[in-house]
């Protein structure tokens, strides 16, 4: 079964998800789930986003488990 594109805006423009980078600063990851800045840094502290850590302070979040919050359905409930 194919994917649904999904696009997203980033920086006010729109792209498709697949497009962006598999991983994701924690600012942008925000922008597209629709948090403020200070709301995804703190989702990431607190392990609401999966985050992966480079460069001793910088966060990213996992593309592809970003798309498990955007992808339509609840697969919880299944």
């Amino acid at each position: 079964m194919e994917r649904e594109e999904i696009i997203v805006s980033v920086n006010g423009e729109r792209v498709r998800f697949d497009d962006l980078p598999a991983l994701i600063p924690v600012p942008i990851a925000g922008e597209i789930l629709g948090l403020t800045r200070a709301t995804a840094y703190r989702y990431a502290a607190t392990g609401g986003l999966p985050i992966r850590r480079f460069g001793g302070r910088r966060l990213y979040v996992v593309k592809a488990k970003l798309r498990e919050f955007l992808e339509p359905g609840d697969k919880a409930a299944a």
